[in-house]
């Protein structure tokens, strides 16, 4: 105890260095967005300045930020409801009834993540315009789900193979299917996992930015085309790009801060018992 004691100044110190240089471009971008254009590109950077409203101004007059909002709840939402319903079933088939193959086909889904996402573009690409689904929630809700399936699966799967094997036979003992097993029991049981996933694939959801903007134009474009949209062949517009990004980045933040309890008990589920 004593030593751990000892350790514990060292910890913290090293964790609060991290957590500061890993804050710090946030920083760095909000404190950027109120400045004017000049100062906000000046050599050395400039740390006082007169703060103004003048680049939240503009980007909310030259595009409709809750409509670019409401493309990423949607779709982030959308995705994950997917991803979930589809995975819930198949890791529990692969925790509680593994064949030879399970160990390959979690290790080929994870490996899928792998490959380069501009390797498959073209072809999806014209896949999507030939069904007409360019442009469209569908399509970014259909992409996002496929893109982090794999992670929801694998992590689905390690948080059914904490329960012991006892419940379900003691399940079937009373008499039940396996569909009211998963449905009654083990759901409830392994809900905070649940929830922390649905979490996680959420924020991957809201922070993909390469499928949104090879896919979309304008009517379904989420918040990540919203800050692209600020870059100009001219050049970048450093405080009109930080603007948009710190409204692109709030909800998910605020988000995240209140649900950061539920995240790390759900991500810790079962890692002590």
């Amino acid at each position: 105890m004593n030593q751990r004691a000892r350790y514990h100044p060292v910890a913290g110190t090293a964790a609060w260095i991290v957590a500061l240089v890993m804050f710090f471009p946030i920083f760095w971008m909000v404190l950027a967005s109120f400045k004017p254009e000049l100062e906000a590109i000046a050599t050395p950077p400039e740390v006082f300045f007169t703060p103004t409203l003048e680049n939240y101004q503009t980007i909310l007059e030259r595009a409709d930020y809750l409509s670019f909002a409401f493309n990423s709840i949607f779709i982030s939402v959308g995705a994950t409801a997917l991803a979930i319903a589809l995975a819930v079933p198949a890791a529990y088939a692969m925790a509680f009834y593994p064949t030879k193959r399970t160990r390959g086909t979690l290790l080929w889904m994870l490996s899928t993540k792998m490959l380069p996402s501009v390797g498959v573009l073209v072809p999806i690409y014209l896949f999507a315009k030939n069904l007409g689904l360019l442009d469209t929630r569908t399509l970014l809700i259909i992409m996002y789900m496929l893109m982090n399936l794999p992670i929801v699966v694998w992590m689905l799967f390690t948080f059914f193979k904490e329960m012991p094997k006892a419940i379900i036979e003691a399940t079937r003992i009373d008499g039940a299917s396996q569909w009211q097993t998963m449905i009654w029991v083990l759901l409830p049981l392994v809900l905070p996992g649940i929830a922390s996933t649905a979490l996680l694939n959420i924020i991957l959801c809201w922070n993909e930015a390469f499928w949104s903007l090879n896919l979309t134009a304008h009517d379904a474009a989420p918040l990540t085309a919203f800050i692209a949209s600020f870059s100009a062949p001219q050049g970048l517009f450093w405080a009109k790009l930080s603007a948009a990004s710190t409204l692109a980045i709030a909800p998910i933040v605020v988000f995240g801060w209140f649900s950061q309890r539920q995240l790390v008990s759900g991500l810790t589920f079962g890692a002590v018992k």
